[in-house]
């Protein structure tokens, strides 16, 4: 007698996943329904609400973009690192079936709960570190001025495709933009 199918709970929550980042990521949150995602997974609907509670939720994890753990913990650490880190995970960030991570935030920004995780993971995630580095007079409007600089240039990037910062090394774009956040720092 064949023996039922045993489901591999971690392959079809990453395969969620997956199906998630680049619906979110080409449709948006209003967009994207989870009928598709499940389909797209190859799984039934009730598992998107099994392994994560909701759409939000699911959204909320598909489209995170991942910033290090404890980047801005050691006060030692030059900004230059932190944004070297930042330039990376936000602007040379890798792509998910050819879309950015922050292409799939951007295009759920209209949505109320989607906003706000954006705005919690940039303004209360790495952006009190870069103002605590600041000198001067009103350093988190300038760590913001930084954060911008990085969203901006993720923007121009990857859903732009603009030739110029396309075409840039990372080393290239990093010198400059060392350049720029050392002129806000102080």
């Amino acid at each position: 007698m064949d023996q039922p199918k045993r489901r591999d709970k971690a392959a079809t929550r990453a395969k969620l996943l997956d199906a998630a980042r680049l619906r979110f990521a080409r449709q948006g949150y209003d967009g994207t329904g989870v009928r598709e995602i499940a389909a797209d997974a190859g799984v039934d609907p009730a598992l998107v609400f099994r392994y994560f509670g909701s759409k939000e939720r699911l959204h909320e994890e598909a489209v995170r973009v991942e910033i290090p753990a404890g980047l801005t913990d050691d006060p030692a650490r030059p900004l230059t690192h932190i944004t070297d880190a930042l330039l990376h995970d936000v602007v040379f960030a890798e792509r998910f079936a050819g879309e950015h991570p922050l292409v799939a935030m951007l295009r759920s920004a209209g949505h109320p709960a989607a906003r706000d995780q954006l705005r919690t993971q940039i303004c209360e995630g790495y952006l009190p570190g870069f103002a605590e580095r600041m000198s001067g007079e009103n350093p988190a409007l300038r760590a913001e001025m930084v954060g911008a600089l990085l969203l901006g240039m993720g923007v121009m990037r990857s859903l732009l495709g603009s030739p110029a910062l396309g075409d840039a090394s990372f080393e290239e774009t990093s010198a400059l933009v060392a350049r720029l956040v050392t002129a806000l720092s102080s």
